[in-house]
Parts: C-alpha cells; structure tokens; sequence
C-alpha cells in the first residue's frame, strides 16, 4: 500500500528540488575543480582508518587460565601466524595485518579490538538501518570508497559474530551484506568468506529469516525512510522557529531518534545484565559472574523474541555426578565463572553465562563433565518492565470492562424508567 503523503511530506520534497536546482550538478564541479565549500572537512579515503590490532586480555584467555586447554583458535585462523602462544602466554606479534579474525573466533572475548566489539557494530548497523531503508555491512577491499550513512564497513566481513548477526536479523530486517563476486578469491584473509558464511547461517537457522546479498556497486541505495525525513524536517523547524510542531503532528514524535533508539537498547541490555546479577548472585568464592558481549546481544534478542529460543542451540557442560569428586577444578578454571559448587559439594552452571567454552571439562581429572547441546530455551530472561507494562494493560482493560458493564446497567435501568413513564 503506497504511504500517504500530505502538507509536510510535500514541502520535505519541494525542498528537495530546490536544493538540487541550487547545486544541479551536485559535486561534480568542485570534483573536477579541485574545489570544495568552505569550511566543510573532506573525507578521505584510508582503509587503515577501518583496522586496528587486535590485543589479548589474558584474564579470560583459555590458554592462559589452563595448560590443558586446547583452545587455539587465534591462531588457527590467522593466515600470517601472527599469533604466538608459549607456554601459557598469547602475544599477537607484529606481522599483523589488522584483519581482526582472531576477535570474533574467541568463545570469551579474550581477544580483543574495539573497532569490532559486537555491541559495537550493532549499534554502527542499528544506526544505519534504523534512518534508512536499507543499510549494507561491507569490507574495505569491496567498498574501496568513503562509505555513505547506511553503509558499515569494517576490517573483513568475517569479523562479526553469529549472535551479533541474530540481533541485526531479528531487529532490522533491512540490513544486507554487500560483497562483490570474486572480492574474496585474492584476499590473504583466507578465512575470512568461510567465516562469514558460517556466522549468517548460524544467525539465519537461529533467526528463521534469511540475510540479503548484494554483489552489483550500482544497486547500492541511500534513501532516508520517509518517517526519519519527517522528523528531521519538524526538528528543524522547531531549532528555527521554536514552535513545538509535535503538536501540530503527533505520528512525528511518536518516531525516536537513531540516539533514542541507541540509548533504549544500552538501557535493555544494562537492565538485563542487572536482573541476571541480581537473580544469580555471586559464587560461592564471592565471584562476580561475567557476561561477553556477544552473549548479552544474544539474550537480549531472546528477551524481545522468546518464540526463536528453539531455533537457537547451544552447548552447555552436563555433570556425572558418579564421577564428579567435587574438587572444584572445573570452577577455578572457568573464565567466565559461570559454574560453582553449591551446597554439599554439588556441581552447578549458570547456563546465562556459559559460552560453551569447554575448559571445565577438559581440566576435570575424573570427565566428569561432558558438553551437550540444548536449544535456548534456557537463555530466555523475563523482561520485569514488560511484565508490569502488560499487568498495568490488563488491569487497565479490567477497570475498562467493569465501567463499560456499570454504564450499561445505567443505561437499562434510564431506559426502563422511561418506558414505565410511557405506559
């Protein structure tokens, strides 16, 4: 169905049209000049700007915590070994070559390069779709240009987690990658292709929705949703002028602003750490519990979309407590300190907080633990303002319905007097 347009939507495109009868060859003309307006900075083009590297925290790396540990991931995926590990130590030397695949392959986040966090490029993506009607994740050997407002590009495709694509999936269904055919043959990220693909089929079994593609540079679009122009037209009165136009266009404040809408998702997820914390506790050592980016990404879309919690699978340690001797290994070595020993001795996981890193079962001297797969049905928090929002609803519907009913009663007992008048 076509939007309707009116007084506002008209003015936004005559402003349009004027703009362009001003400038009508846009900026080719300072291009082929050499010139440029006054004032305005000119962005140039620097691939390096997109890359950095990447740094190891050595509190949550496996490797570190656990000679048994036989993670090695880091360095597996690095195509220049750039990764040195020695004796329990990780140092990321200088052959770097800042492509960040090493971030997103650590279960713990103990790698890392803030170009890149999850919650990171969520927001970078959240921004983008949220004004425009599309928004393309890209890398810098596709793009090759200074990116546009909907476009995000970072370091290599590969560098963003399958949690991280679930939350742009489930929250903006918009967003498409944008990767030129034949871009990754002659790259020396080597796995970089394999990784991506790896990360958006997780997301999209997990999601039930499928990630667009584009691979043709002149199908790129930028065009502002018509909302987002709205808003920005009636912000610029209301700077200009002082009048709160709100009034005048209701639907106009009912649209957040890409901060808004930012600061919404931090609140949630700040707001969920702080229910999990408080549900949980600490261990019994009095230790705080961890939750990685990725993880809390992950939650939070569980949170706002409990029916995809059975897509989701996750592997998690199941103790044999025939076995079990409970001498507390398994929790001096998990990173994230999301198993304990309770009560008598008994093993017990905090299934929120697991990333199904598998140090507990390698470092028990008896197997006791072993790693299986759930679905998410586990990860899925109850939202405490939802709850009351939706016992405030009903409530409120209740209240609706008993005054609707003493209204009626009212209106019978009028309507029965003035019959007995008639007769």
């Amino acid at each position: 169905m076509a939007q309707q347009h009116d007084l506002f939507d008209d003015i936004i495109d005559i402003t349009k049209g004027i703009d362009v009868l001003k400038d009508p060859l846009g900026g080719v003309t300072d291009a082929l000049l050499g010139t440029t307006t006054a004032g305005a900075p000119v962005q140039e083009w620097n691939p390096a700007d997109y890359k950095e590297r990447p740094r190891v925290n050595a509190l949550p790396c496996l490797t570190c915590k656990s000679e048994k540990s036989s993670c090695r991931k880091c360095a597996e995926v690095c195509s220049v070994n750039a990764v040195d590990i020695d004796d329990g130590e990780v140092e990321i030397t200088d052959a770097c070559r800042k492509c960040g695949l090493c971030v997103p392959v650590c279960p713990t986040e103990a790698v890392l390069s803030p170009k890149i966090q999850p919650k990171k490029l969520y927001d970078a993506v959240a921004a983008a779709a949220t004004a425009h009607t599309t928004a393309y994740v890209t890398c810098t050997r596709a793009l090759r240009r200074v990116p546009r407002e909907n476009e995000v590009v970072i370091a290599c495709v590969g560098d963003i987690t399958p949690e991280t694509w679930f939350a742009i999936m489930s929250d903006f269904p918009q967003v498409s990658v944008y990767l030129p055919l034949g871009i990754c043959d002659k790259c020396r990220n080597a796995r970089g292709e394999e990784m991506l693909g790896d990360a958006i089929a997780t997301a999209e079994e997990w999601a039930g929705a499928g990630m667009g593609l584009e691979v043709e540079a002149r199908a790129l679009t930028c065009e502002k949703r018509r909302e987002y122009e709205r808003k920005e037209f009636l912000d610029n009165i209301m700077r200009t002028t002082g009048l709160t136009v709100s009034k005048l266009n209701p639907a106009a404040a009912a649209v957040a602003t890409v901060t808004q809408r930012l600061k919404e998702h931090n609140k949630k997820l700040s707001a969920l750490e702080r229910t999990l914390s408080q549900a949980t506790g600490t261990t019994t050592e009095k230790r705080r519990r961890i939750l990685t980016q990725s993880r809390k990404l992950l939650l939070s879309t569980l949170q706002s979309h409990p029916e995809l919690a059975e897509n989701v699978r996750v592997q998690v340690p199941e103790c044999d407590f025939s076995k079990c001797t409970m001498c507390g290994d398994c929790v001096r070595a998990c990173p994230l300190h999301a198993c304990d020993l309770v009560g008598a001795g008994r093993f017990a996981l905090e299934a929120t907080y697991c990333v199904g890193c598998g140090l507990c079962a390698e470092v028990c001297p008896e197997h006791a633990l072993t790693l299986v797969e759930h679905d998410g049905s586990d990860l899925v928090i109850p939202d405490p303002e939802a709850e009351k929002k939706a016992l405030q609803a009903a409530q409120a519907k209740k209240d609706a319905d008993k005054l609707k009913a003493e209204a009626k009663q009212k209106l019978n007992r009028v309507l029965d007097q003035m019959e007995k008048l008639d007769k």
